[in-house]
């Protein structure tokens, strides 16, 4: 017969996901409840404001779409984009290259931007893609690249975007509640983010946010929506509607508790004092890993402080460490992605796992593998 699953304990800092609160798991574990029960809405509600405060935004269509941060980029872009709208799309690592091929998947016409992976965005260039393409109506970027650790200025593409009289789509999945996401100070139209990141809940869930002028975007359609399960014409009903919900899909009801808890927790700590805790957090590692001789991947004023990207030292097995902080100490850190697999470790400083005892836990770790590593060179 089959034992149960025990899960080994970890200390997750990876691109994510990260350490769950203890909090968070017992919230999950409360007694499941039909999807239209009234108490279910109203916990609907409540995350729906919860959100609002995390994303720093009044719009009415803020939720978290029943499947993780991949399915909000491609509510994002199904609903957005239409078959043959023009569409300039900012890669700078491999989340900017998933914005491509949902454009393209989407019957769009992508104008890519590239920058070098470990860069920002540079916006000099997203402005001159908009007087190559005066029509294009949407600008797609990453504000947090997970694969690199940069951060791009998300201020300033959206107002290029907005001088073009165009929409925006902002990649947030490793930002939200870790570092600034102010959608209406910016004037993003629509982003997308993750449950199992800086706000430290387990994957699974995507929030996502979008402008009044994405509603009327989406509500002018031409075409419908090529996901029946994505198409925000019928999701409104059940997440928008004042009074009876209409039944749309059942929502994964105890992961939403566990959501609703994370949230409960980002508003007892305060968002700005979220942001100053990831970014403090960032400062002690980045002393530690400079003095194990580890350099960053991202310049210091691009560097986004839960994704810390560093190079592996030459002549260093990078899978081989990552193997025996797993197994040796239980820690994960990340691997590189596309271009820079093989290249670089990921170590994350997100949500619940942003504290100083898993910054002591990776240094000692680190130092221990590498010097064993040096000894047998």
């Amino acid at each position: 017969m089959t034992a149960c699953f025990l899960p080994p304990r970890r200390t997750l800092m990876g691109p994510g996901p990260s350490d769950v609160p203890p909090r968070v798991l017992d919230a999950m574990a409360r007694p499941t409840i039909g999807h239209l029960d009234p108490a279910f809405v109203d916990l609907m509600e409540q995350i729906k404001s919860m959100l609002r405060m995390a994303f720093q935004t009044e719009n009415a269509l803020t939720f978290p779409v029943s499947a993780p941060g991949s399915a909000g980029m491609e509510m994002c872009f199904v609903n957005l984009v239409e078959p043959g709208d023009k569409v300039i799309v900012c890669r700078n690592g491999v989340f900017g290259g998933r914005m491509l091929e949902n454009v393209k998947r989407a019957g769009g016409t992508p104008v890519t931007v590239d920058d070098a992976w470990g860069a920002p965005v540079d916006p000099q260039k997203v402005r001159d893609a908009f007087r190559a393409n005066p029509d294009a109506k949407i600008l797609a970027f990453v504000h947090a690249e997970t694969s690199t650790g940069a951060q791009s200025d998300a201020a300033t593409l959206a107002r290029i975007a907005q001088e073009a009289g165009a929409l925006t789509i902002m990649d947030c999945v490793t930002s939200l509640g870790g570092t600034p996401v102010l959608l209406d100070q910016w004037g993003i139209d629509a982003a997308y983010s993750g449950s199992q990141k800086c706000l430290s809940c387990t994957p699974g869930l995507s929030p996502v946010s979008f402008s009044e002028r994405a509603v009327a975007r989406i509500k002018a359609r031409q075409t419908a929506v090529q996901s029946w399960f994505l198409d925000l014409n019928l999701v409104l009903g059940y997440w928008l509607s004042a009074g009876k919900r209409t039944y749309h899909h059942t929502a994964p009801i105890n992961l939403m508790y566990g959501l609703h808890e994370s949230l409960v927790m980002l508003e007892e700590e305060g968002l700005e004092n979220a942001w100053a805790r990831h970014r403090a957090m960032h400062e002690k590692l980045k002393v530690g890993l400079e003095g194990l001789g580890l350099r960053y991947v991202v310049e210091e004023n691009a560097r986004l402080p839960q994704l810390n990207s560093i190079y592996v030292p030459e002549g260093v097995d990078e899978a081989a460490i990552r193997g025996r902080l797993l197994h040796e100490f239980n820690l994960e850190i990340g691997a590189g992605l596309g271009d820079m697999a093989g290249k670089i470790w990921r170590i994350g400083l997100m949500g619940y796992s942003a504290k100083q005892a898993n910054i002591d836990l990776c240094l000692q770790a680190l130092s221990a593998c590498l010097e064993k590593t040096a000894a047998r060179a």
